[in-house]
């Protein structure tokens, strides 16, 4: 089991630093009072060609837009990474607690990954109030786009947050 993968965003570098220390061009980031944006290419990925991600801290949640290669697309409106963001300037910090969240919207919300939450958990490598805070978000998250009819703008409009992309 690994441990939880940890990303940097340095803002004033237009870099974007994953859990294995390479170093990715951003494109864009823009700071809004809610989060964070961030637009960038997909290197060495086959799969996909381009990712844009919001980091809400206070919802515990990265919003992510794939842009997949064809033969790999997905049947996914939006993708949330559950984790704990950390706002900085110019670094913000997000640590990833393994579950997910995929949404379709007006479909359905699914839980991602629960397999390896609970093997993070077992194992001792998710610090225990890490772990809580995770299960916290993703129960959170779940209970509030299925108010809002799996519908993820129209949750985040309730919360003040209204993202938009490039």
């Amino acid at each position: 089991m690994h441990p939880p993968k940890m990303q940097t965003f340095d803002v004033d570098a237009a870099v974007n630093t994953d859990n294995k220390g390479f170093v990715r061009e951003v494109t864009t980031y823009r700071v809004e009072p809610f989060g964070l944006y961030m637009s960038r290419a997909i290197v060495n990925r086959p799969s996909a060609t381009w990712l844009r991600q919001w980091l809400l801290p206070a919802l515990g949640i990265g919003v992510a837009v794939w842009e997949w290669t064809p033969g790999h697309v997905r049947d996914q409106d939006f993708y949330l990474d559950i984790a704990h963001i950390e706002p900085g300037s110019p670094c913000w910090t997000m640590t990833d607690l393994y579950l997910d969240v995929v949404v379709r919207t007006g479909r359905e919300t699914a839980v991602i990954d629960v397999d390896e939450f609970v093997g993070a958990v077992a194992t001792g490598v998710l610090d225990p109030a890490l772990a809580e805070y995770g299960m916290q978000r993703a129960c959170a998250t779940v209970a509030a786009l299925a108010a809002h009819g799996n519908d993820l703008d129209a949750w985040l409009a309730t919360e003040g947050v209204t993202l938009t992309w490039d």
